[in-house]
């Protein structure tokens, strides 16, 4: 008999939706699936954590909470980026040791975790703390494809989970590109090996990853990951009804039934509509992720930042530069955080059209082994030119490089959280976290629009039309519009073509009379202007008025696509004025300072 996990609420939407489905859209389909008898519900950790806080505004820990008062009998599994824990760095053992520990405590049973890198040293101080808790430790081994990755080398690798404690296996093919053959192959030669239970996870990207799942049972698989048909296919997974009625009346009969499925796909189908702003077009079978690599959960997130970005059209040559940069970055297996490090260092390559101009502080710091041993050597010019800036490679466990960190995060959260998971909130997320948590203390939480409806309207603003102004004529697009910041909203409007942001005021509404001002960001003209290497939230600003700077000094840090973006001065001299502010929207062309 096989063991299905079901991955639709948390997966599922993360590949097809960019993990925008709020809880309140779930919560009447998992009643469902508690019904049937998945070996497991997949519904944590992931992209989750970071979007609740980011977009939904809603408490990771809250969802946590809901899904295990359903999930009684079912257990409920986690996906952990071992010391990245659900990030995008690797974390001080203590803060690993403390979100597992309250992940544990508030209803997680099964912990799949895996290292981007397959660095087992990465994963040591996860799987104890797991056991610790009395836990389920999954330890997965990132499938990829290059000149270096064998099966016999993900075997070995398999061999030191099981010495590490796992209770279980997972081939963790996070781009869908094990063939069916292939799966066959490897879920033997571990098989053969290795006594623990083996799941195997692929998408649908390719289009042969249901032969993959047959392949893999045939050869001894014991657990396989799908998702319900509403959120299924594409570059989620294959479709669990799909695969229970192909095994029916097989010596691998899952014996669950499909009527409770079938009626939670029509619920999820229903509320999928919801979200059809975040669909991608990317979200279908695309033979190019066997070249490209991008896994599923990334390809649609990353699509969605593009498009807000006005760079979409440059999708195509962002997909074809990644390659090299994973070649140049020692062929790491393409999964969070790898593959927005990658990734995102694909977009400044092409929208720089200088490749390297811009190194992503996420890029250095996999350069510098930070993030652990590459499976191949780093590009030699890479590594030249981190020790020609005074920086050091290391070769040590990457965490034993870090300090503790949780008395820290209390200390400077004291003043806004109000729980422990609050504070392992900030301690991972930081800002992001501390923005959540006041807006929540001031009940002034509002989750990102799903739709560009105007606020106190039941009518739809118009998306595309033209106006005449003058006698001359234009047309407008509106894209779209970003997250209210003090009364203030950005929508951005495209005129004949040219992507412009708007500002909006909105009025007190105790005060009519009442708006509050923002400066908008003049644009870029002067030589001395500083610009950002791509759009995003401003951060950090490293330098004030006055100072003096010379060229290729860090003056600022945008965070876009989730990575660290660097602001370098290009020329010498001293900063004379700063426009724009911590915490604000950064525009393309629009200046951040400026430097005579």
């Amino acid at each position: 008999m096989i063991k299905i996990t079901e991955n639709s609420l948390r997966d599922g939407h993360q590949s097809l939706l960019a993990t925008r489905m709020r809880t309140e859209d779930m919560v009447e389909a998992a009643r469902l699936f508690e019904q049937v008898g998945f070996h497991s519900v997949e519904v944590w950790g992931g992209a989750t954590y970071d979007t609740c806080l980011r977009y939904l505004k809603e408490d990771p820990f809250e969802r946590l909470a809901a899904f295990k008062e359903i999930f009684v009998k079912t257990p409920i599994q986690m996906l952990l980026r071992g010391q990245n824990l659900i990030g995008y760095r690797n974390y001080p053992d203590d803060v690993v040791r403390e979100f597992i520990r309250l992940a544990a405590q508030n209803g997680v049973d099964i912990f799949r975790v895996f290292d981007a890198l397959n660095d087992i040293r990465n994963l040591e101080v996860p799987i104890q703390e797991i056991k610790k808790q009395g836990k389920h430790a999954q330890g997965a081994i990132c499938y990829t494809t290059s000149p270096i990755h064998t099966i016999k080398g993900f075997v070995e690798y398999a061999k030191e989970l099981q010495k590490r404690g796992c209770d279980s296996l997972a081939i963790k093919d996070m781009a869908g590109l094990i063939t069916p053959n292939m799966a066959y192959e490897l879920t033997k030669a571990i098989k053969q090996e290795i006594s623990l239970p083996l799941a195997l996870h692929t998408h649908a990207t390719a289009g042969f990853a249901f032969g993959s799942h047959l392949r893999a049972i045939e050869a001894g698989a014991d657990i396989v990951d799908l998702a319900n048909s509403a959120l299924a296919e594409g570059t989620s997974h294959p479709c669990t009804q799909s695969m229970v009625a192909a095994l029916k009346g097989t010596q691998w009969d899952s014996g669950l039934d499909l009527e409770p499925m079938e009626k939670a796909a029509e619920i999820l189908k229903r509320n999928r509509r919801k979200y059809k702003k975040f669909e991608s077009e990317y979200n279908l079978i695309d033979t190019r992720v066997l070249v490209n690599q991008i896994p599923g959960g990334m390809i649609s997130n990353m699509a969605n930042q593009l498009k807000e970005q006005n760079a979409l059209d440059k999708m195509d040559e962002v997909l074809a530069e990644i390659p090299n940069v994973r070649k140049d970055f020692g062929y790491p297996p393409l999964v969070t955080p790898s593959s927005q490090i990658v990734g995102t260092q694909a977009v400044l390559n092409i929208l720089s059209q200088i490749r390297y101009k811009t190194l992503t502080t996420e890029s250095k710091n996999i350069i510098k082994g930070y993030y652990g041993k590459t499976p191949a050597p780093i590009a030699q010019e890479l590594i030249d030119r981190i020790k020609a800036e005074g920086e050091e490679i290391i070769t040590q466990r990457p965490a034993d490089k870090l300090a503790p960190e949780m008395q820290i995060a209390q200390e400077e959260s004291k003043d806004f959280a109000k729980s422990p998971t609050d504070v392992i909130s900030y301690a991972m997320f930081g800002p992001i976290a501390k923005a959540f948590l006041i807006e929540r203390n001031e009940n002034r939480l509002s989750p990102e629009p799903l739709t560009t409806f105007e606020e106190g309207s039941n009518s739809p603003m118009p998306k595309d039309f033209t106006i005449n102004v003058h006698g001359d004529t234009y047309r407008i697009k509106v894209e779209g519009s970003g997250a209210k910041n003090e009364e203030i909203r950005p929508f951005f409007v495209r005129v004949d073509g040219d992507l412009k942001e708007v500002l909006v005021e909105s009025h007190d509404s105790k005060n009519p009379s009442k708006t509050k001002k923002t400066d908008s960001l003049p644009q870029a003209t002067l030589p001395g202007h500083i610009i950002s290497p791509m759009p995003g939230n401003l951060t950090k600003l490293k330098v004030k008025v006055g100072d003096k700077i010379k060229e290729g000094d860090v003056l600022a840090i945008v965070e876009a696509m989730k990575m660290e973006n660097q602001v370098i001065a290009t020329i010498d001299g001293e900063i004379k004025e700063i426009y724009a502010k911590e915490g604000q929207q950064i525009s393309a062309n629009l200046a951040i300072m400026l430097v005579e």
